[in-house]
């Protein structure tokens, strides 16, 4: 265009006539300019862009990530164990030895070409060009490739330094990762302990042969040997492994130079590197392989924390639930090798144990230990872990795992932390009716524990009854009349009823099983849906009557015992007065011939005093109750109304703000605080949550009268009790102070000595070395509360415990506060128990349990460690002991209360009568005005039978002072006394109360006087 603007003549010059033409000739000239420079830096960025696209092609190439690549890495290693071989010819035809033509050096020559282009490859691709020249691929190519072309040249072999191409063995490891040879830690491992320890082997002998067979340069006449590199290899190995026959030596000073400094490193290589191979060899052989599966044998599978002290314990309390006799194997899988401690565990129990090393997160794992076959998978929790959350979410992992895999395994699960539970139903095929279980550790024991404040010494009996053995030997010392506890341990057991007792009342059924059968019957699980949905109701009302194939909780001392229940028939067994006559029968019809209430009162007779008759329990059925938008009406002498919340299982009220529930020491709140549960909380704003809510919720059930509730003061730090507050804050009559237990201005201000009962707990922190010290704080607060409180008084504990009937908590009773205290580690029970030191019998292993409710009582978390094992050989127990312990429901119970609630229905009777008509524990001085009836000088046996007949009292358990001196009015437990065992004043009775019995004083009243 500007060619044709511009008509410039040949030879004439001419002048551009307007100003529009002047500024398109100035236009030109300045694109002209620009061109020049801009097309040589276009130029220059191109090239710069290809060179780093061929920079970066290259890294990717020498690091395997491309196909070309990793057939690249392959072919150098390859090439180089060729090489090396070339080598190792070359040494045997320098020994005379004739085995290839000459021609082979041409073979070396193309090698090394091509690992001079290698060289130049990864020089070009090196970032650091100076680093480059000091790696050591790159001094092994200084080395052997000039020495392979010099030959070449001189057509002549020159072994030189070509022994350094055995260093190129340590790419072992990384060839067969790429090949996918080595896949997991253990493989990979042992690869590169093999490429170290072979690579330095063959290069220290070659070095040797090099020096030996050339001498010393400096010598004359030369001091060489003639040596053969298998010797040379003979005398590293030996120089290694510290052996040293001394057959082969070193003559050069070269040689020497370099024995000395190798004979350092190679032990230390040698020593290091054996043992360690050897190990993973074991234990590849030994945990990584896969189980065999045998028809009809039985295992388990038992994963999560896999350690020292929970598998020793896990196998003794597996022991003792299978008494002995193990016919099931255990499979255990764990997450890391097993220490040397750990492994003789297993060696001293390899009859029926089995280590695995995997995870129950990996899928071949799970293949691997026959997941798919196995009874059961018990997952174990780290009770002490600082973050419990983390704990619990990894196991609830671990159920996902196994159900995503395996849908049909049944799954028993400890957890810590209860509000976790809730992730449980959502994993897809979890179901409790095929046996999954949940054991939450943190509800157990604040249910254990809160249980303790109104019932103390309770801990101890269910312990004995759920868990351990009771230590028969232990109580025998303290009872007058040695003979008549006899050698018995009681436990809970479960067993199908006889169809017999069908369209029977429980006190019938009950009173039938003690009198007959010599059985404790606490309860029984009712069937409450069409999906076979259950619920455990103890000791029960009179309007609910047993149907066929009712299951029944007894305490007895052996399965044949209890078998008794379901081999009872009226017909054959209404005259047999041995208990241990009933046996199966076999009569094909039932005979009708005497009536149950004939029998009754036939079997009564003899254990009624004076004559007089038997009570109907049906005196005390509870008034109908009536659901108003989630209230409960109580009609009594007044009516009040009181909110419960939506499953009516505890007391209810709308969410207290924390400064009103936060009380100061000037407070009249605090100054009026009489008969209240005062609760020590160690922990800071940074410490795991405890879960307070555990600890108040069977503090606050539903089968309590709302007066009946105690005030619960929580003392603590104020950042931590900010974060449980959101938690408890819709449960009514509960206060915080901001202190410390280790401080007695505190407790004076939160009025200790008024206080019914005190607990002390404290929140997991980071795990001391001495387990010793882990209660530190625990220990210190109880003898600090001791120190406060009256001395123990002379008087009879009949006064101390008057007005306590019935589980009535609202009066005052304790003049010595019952301190329960949580201790992480058991035998930091030797700092708190108050033995009597004129009492050298009693063993140091039952100072914990015969610590008494007056002078205090311990709870450890050893106590929840044998429930595992329990709940795989019989799940209803663990859903019995949640109900006494933590006033909770089956989770069939929940799981229907949950529908209904979506549905906007209101509970089914038998639901509601469930969840709301629970009995209480109590504990009852035999002086108490509800059992005026009764006479203190009665045996075990009438006492039970008078109290179920007149008042539907069920007593199961005996709390009797230590004989003197006995300073400190200690206690133990009686799990289950003798029908004949005599009674003392003194006794206390742990019971069952029925929800409504004799809860005031008018009704108390009133019952004696229908009496």
């Amino acid at each position: 265009m500007l060619g044709s603007k511009l008509v410039l003549h040949v030879g004439v010059q001419r002048w551009p006539d307007s100003r529009e033409e002047l500024l398109l000739v100035e236009m030109a000239a300045h694109l002209s300019r620009d061109k020049d420079v801009w097309w040589p830096r276009k130029r220059k960025q191109s090239s710069v862009y290809w060179i780093r696209v061929f920079f970066t092609q290259v890294e990717m190439m020498l690091s395997a990530q491309t196909s070309v690549g990793c057939v690249l890495v392959i072919l150098v290693f390859l090439l180089n164990i060729g090489s090396l071989v070339i080598y190792f010819v070359n040494l045997a035809e320098a020994e005379g030895y004739k085995i290839f033509p000459n021609s082979i050096i041409y073979l070396d020559s193309g090698f090394n070409a091509f690992f001079l282009f290698y060289f130049g490859l990864r020089f070009v691709a090196a970032d650091d060009k100076l680093r480059f020249w000091l790696e050591l691929n790159s001094l092994v190519d200084f080395f052997t490739i000039p020495p392979v072309f010099v030959s070449y040249y001189l057509n002549r072999n020159w072994l030189g330094l070509r022994f350094l191409r055995a260093l190129r063995l340590l790419e072992l490891p990384r060839i067969l990762q790429f090949l996918r040879v080595t896949k997991n830690n253990y493989s990979i491992k042992l690869s590169k302990l093999f490429a170290v320890f072979i690579g330095t082997w063959l290069t220290a002998a070659g070095f040797i042969h090099l020096v030996e067979n050339n001498g010393d340069p400096w010598v004359q006449p030369a001091n060489s040997q003639s040596i053969s590199y298998f010797k040379c290899m003979y005398l590293v190995m030996v120089t290694m492994s510290t052996v040293g026959y001394g057959d082969v030596v070193v003559q050069t000073a070269l040689g020497r130079t370099f024995i000395i400094f190798f004979i350092i490193g190679g032990l230390v290589l040698f020593a290091n590197i054996i043992p360690e191979v050897v190990e993973i060899v074991e234990s590849h052989k030994s945990y990584k392989s896969s189980y065999e599966v045998v028809s009809g044998k039985k295992y388990i599978i038992v994963c999560g924390n896999i350690t020292l002290e929970s598998v020793t314990t896990f196998l003794q309390n597996f022991l003792l639930q299978d008494m002995g006799n193990v016919c099931t194997e255990i499979l255990f899988l764990g997450e890391s090798l097993p220490s040397l401690e750990l492994e003789a565990v297993f060696k001293c129990y390899s009859a029926y144990t089995t280590f695995f090393y995997g995870s129950a997160l990996n899928s071949g794992d799970l293949k691997r230990v026959g997941m798919e076959s196995a009874n059961a998978c018990l997952i174990l929790a780290d009770v002490c872990s600082p973050q419990p959350y983390t704990e619990d979410t990894c196991n609830i992992m671990r159920v996902l795992s196994i159900k995503n895999h395996y849908p049909n395994t049944r799954v028993i699960l400890q957890i810590i932390q209860s509000r976790n539970k809730v992730h449980l139903p959502n994993i897809p095929n979890w179901d409790w009716r095929r046996g999954d279980n949940i054991i939450c550790l943190a509800e157990l024991k604040l249910g254990f524990i809160a249980q303790s404040c109104l019932v103390p010494g309770l801990s101890t009996l269910l312990t004995s009854l759920f868990i351990g053995k009771e230590n028969t030997e232990t109580k025998r010392k303290y009872l007058k009349d040695k003979m008549l506890l006899g050698d018995k341990d009681y436990k809970v057991m479960t067993f199908q009823l006889s169809n017999d007792f069908a369209d029977m009342t429980f006190i019938e059924v009950c009173r039938l099983c003690f009198v007959k059968l010599n059985l404790v019957l606490l309860g029984i699980e009712l069937k409450v849906g069409s999906r076979g949905e259950s619920t455990i109701l103890i000791n029960p009302s009179a309007r609910i009557k047993l149907h066929r194939n009712t299951m029944g909780f007894f305490i007895a001392h052996s399965l044949a015992e209890v078998k008794r229940a379901q081999f009872y028939c009226k017909a054959c067994h209404s005259d047999v007065q041995d208990p241990e006559q009933i046996k199966k029968c076999h009569c094909k019809r039932r005979l009708h011939s005497i009536s149950f209430s004939e029998i009754l009162k036939l079997r009564s007779e003899p254990l009624v005093s004076h004559g007089v008759p038997a009570k109907s329990r049906s005196l005390i059925v509870p008034p109908p109750q009536r659901f108003v938008d989630g209230v409960l009406d109580v009609r009594g002498k007044e009516n009040s109304r009181f909110v419960l919340d939506p499953t009516g299982r505890f007391h209810w009220c709308d969410a207290v703000p924390l400064q009103e529930a936060l009380l100061s020491g000037k407070d009249p709140a605090a100054l009026n605080l009489q008969d209240h549960i005062l609760v020590c909380v160690f922990g800071d704003a940074n410490s795991p949550l405890i879960g307070l809510q555990d600890f108040v919720m069977p503090l606050r059930a539903s089968n309590f009268i709302y007066h009946e509730l105690k005030d619960i003061v929580f003392l603590g730090s104020l950042e931590y009790l900010q974060r449980e507050w959101k938690f408890i804050q819709n449960f009514p009559k509960l206060w915080l102070f901001s202190g410390s237990a280790l401080w007695c201005a505190d407790l004076w201000a939160v009025n200790v000595r008024d206080c019914s009962a005190c607990a002390i707990l404290s929140s997991n922190t980071t795990a001391s070395s001495n387990p010793s010290l882990v209660d530190t704080e625990s220990i210190l607060a109880t003898l600090n509360i001791r120190s406060m409180q009256d001395k123990p008084s002379s008087a009879s504990l009949d006064a101390v415990f008057r007005g306590r009937a019935l589980g009535n908590q609202s009066e005052p009773c304790y003049k010595r506060i019952p301190i329960t205290t949580e201790l992480k580690s058991s035998p930091n029970a030797q700092f708190i128990n108050q033995t009597p030191s004129g009492n050298p019998e009693i063993p140091e292993q039952d100072h914990l349990s015969t610590t008494a409710a007056p002078a205090g009582a311990i709870f450890s978390d050893s106590f929840l460690n044998s429930l595992l094992s329990m709940t795989y050989y019989n799940h209803h127990i663990l859903a019995l002991l949640q109900t006494l312990v933590t006033s909770g429901t089956s989770p069939a119970l929940e799981e229907m209360l949950e529908m209904d609630s979506r549905q906007s229905r209101s509970p089914d009777d038998v639901v509601q009568n469930a969840s709301q008509l629970r009995c209480k524990l109590a504990l009852l001085p035999l002086s108490e005005r509800l059992l005026t009836g009764v006479m203190q000088e009665d045996s075990f046996g009438d006492i039970y039978c008078k109290a179920l007949d007149l008042f539907g009292i069920l007593c199961f358990g005996l709390y009797r002072l230590m004989e003197e001196p006995n300073p400190y009015k200690n206690r133990f437990v009686i799990a289950r006394p003798a029908s004949d065992l005599k009674m003392l004043p003194t006794d206390l009775l742990f019971c069952l109360v029925p929800f409504n019995a004799a809860t005031t004083d008018d009704q108390r009243g009133e019952m004696e006087g229908r009496l």
